[in-house]
């Protein structure tokens, strides 16, 4: 059975990586399942769900990755979250978890001579995502690590794909996004106009802050908007280590998102092919 409460509390009042587009779909999509879609349609906010990735299912197979011809190709897929408890994707979500001892395997793995992470992905969250950046942009030099995107990546996806040797985009791919959004839900009116009135009761001036029952204050999105700007800027200065770009390059993107070879131009990849001729590139250079 699945834990809602707890994918909201990984969705709501924390920084994520994630595509504004992403992250509406999967809130309206949770509000569907908490029951609050009524509520939402008699305030006029009803979210069309046709892009939910779909209902969470049993776990994949646990086949840490595929080799093809010597090389560890390892998919990164769908929405990222920190801990997913399995090694391969499934059901619409990877794990850093997994892509973390995949990726450790397939370093120490004698069979294998190169690693391919197999992206496409609108990002997700924070938690996890630039520790995992460090241990692949760290494992340079061991062995080769291709990003070959099979479509986008887009921030926390992007995050993991600088830090990769070379980011090969198709032409109808994209990179980018990189910034931090954080996504505070008001339920107070929706809840009063229902009947039903909360009366949060608390110990401390800040312990209540975020709380979907009440109206975000002045002094919480403040201190929130603290979070996601520390958030950020760890997130530029790392693209812009992982990359070889100026911190300030990175920054004046502001978080856009850049489709095949606009990519390539701003720095953002390295080179612009369709996925099999990219993978092919790479065994020709392993020769």
């Amino acid at each position: 059975m699945t834990n809602y409460p707890h994918l909201a509390q990984k969705l709501f009042n924390v920084p994520l990586a994630i595509t504004p587009k992403k992250a509406e779909i999967v809130m309206a999509a949770l509000a569907d399942r908490f029951g609050l879609a009524r509520l939402f349609h008699a305030n006029g906010r009803v979210v069309a769900l046709d892009d939910w990735d779909g209902d969470i299912g049993e776990p994949a197979p646990t086949k840490a990755y595929e080799v093809v011809a010597g090389v560890a190709v390892i998919p990164v897929t769908g929405t990222l979250v920190q801990k997913l408890g399995t090694l391969k994707p499934y059901s619409g979500m990877t794990g850093y978890d997994g892509l973390r001892a995949c990726l450790s395997m397939a370093l120490a793995d004698k069979d294998v001579r190169a690693v391919v992470l197999d992206i496409d992905s609108p990002g997700g969250e924070v938690a996890g995502c630039f520790d995992l950046a460090d241990s692949i942009y760290r494992a340079r030099g061991s062995k080769p690590i291709w990003s070959i995107l099979t479509e986008s990546a887009y921030s926390a996806a992007y995050a993991i794909a600088s830090a990769c040797d070379r980011i090969v985009v198709p032409r109808t791919g994209g990179t980018g996004s990189v910034g931090v959004i954080c996504m505070h839900v008001d339920m107070s009116k929706a809840l009063g106009a229902a009947g039903v009135n909360v009366t949060l009761i608390h110990y401390g001036d800040r312990k209540a802050d975020g709380a979907d029952s009440q109206p975000l204050s002045d002094e919480a999105l403040s201190r929130y908007q603290s979070d996601v700007d520390a958030m950020g800027e760890l997130f530029v200065k790392t693209v812009a280590r992982n990359r070889g770009m100026s911190v300030k390059a990175v920054r004046n993107t502001q978080a856009t998102t850049f489709l095949g070879a606009a990519g390539v131009e701003i720095g953002f990849a390295d080179a612009v092919m369709a996925p099999d001729e990219a993978f092919r590139s790479l065994l020709a250079e392993l020769g």
